[in-house]
C-alpha cells in the first residue's frame, strides 16, 4: 500500500468513527475536519499515526477539536 492510500485509510476511519460517536453524517464529520484542518494534520502526522491502531486517528482528531473548542 502506498503512503497516500494509508493516509486516506486513517482519515476515512477517523471521519467515520467521529461521525458515529457524535451522531452526525460522515459528510458533516468530513466538513468539520476540513474546517479545522484535521485532514491536513492527519496527513502531516502520518509517520506517527500509521504505527498506531487505526482508532488513533479518531482520538487524534477528537483531541484537536477539543483543544480548538477550548480556545487552544
Amino acid at each position: 500500500m502506498t503512503q497516500q492510500r494509508d493516509e486516506n485509510l486513517i482519515l476515512v476511519a477517523a471521519v467515520e468513527q467521529y461521525a458515529k460517536k457524535h451522531n452526525m453524517s460522515t459528510a458533516e464529520s468530513f466538513a468539520l475536519f476540513r474546517q479545522h484542518g484535521i485532514n491536513t494534520l492527519i496527513r502531516r502526522h502520518y509517520n506517527a499515526l500509521h504505527t498506531q491502531p487505526l482508532d488513533e486517528g479518531y482520538y487524534f482528531a477528537e483531541d484537536i477539536l477539543k483543544l480548538k473548542q477550548n480556545g487552544g
